[in-house]
């Protein structure tokens, strides 16, 4: 029996479409729901026009435009959105780093999926 999925969505930020749409596919499987975006500007403006508040990020660091280690600070900063829990997905050999900046997990990319989804049932917010 599946525990009962968060209303909220998780949010994946990641440029590369082929990892995103695997992540979307796997997250989606276990019954929660996804919401998308290609880099950090992108998952910026969309937390702060939608009205949907994710219970997850799972955040790729190496991205265009603005990275995960800048939309990481920029998250941080701001008070409506500091709040949500981030899971750092990356082949960044940096990544371990991000631990530095209160993320709740870091997992090497590319990435075991018991693992993930393990991180998503345990670091999402509860509604």
């Amino acid at each position: 029996m599946t525990a009962a999925r968060p209303n909220a969505p998780v949010l994946i930020i990641e440029d590369n479409e082929q990892v995103r749409g695997a992540l979307v596919a796997l997250v989606e499987s276990e019954g929660y729901r996804v919401m998308e975006a290609t880099n950090g500007v992108e998952a910026l403006r969309l937390l702060r026009t939608t009205g949907t508040r994710p219970c997850l990020i799972l955040l790729d660091l190496l991205m265009p435009g603005m990275n995960g280690w800048d939309f990481r600070a920029e998250q941080r900063r701001d008070d409506r959105l500091s709040g949500i829990p981030v899971v750092v997905v990356s082949a960044d050999p940096l990544a371990v780093l991000a631990t530095h900046t209160g993320v709740a997990a870091v997992l090497p990319k590319p990435t075991d999926p018991e693992k993930l989804l393990e991180a998503i049932g345990r670091h999402h917010a509860k509604d």
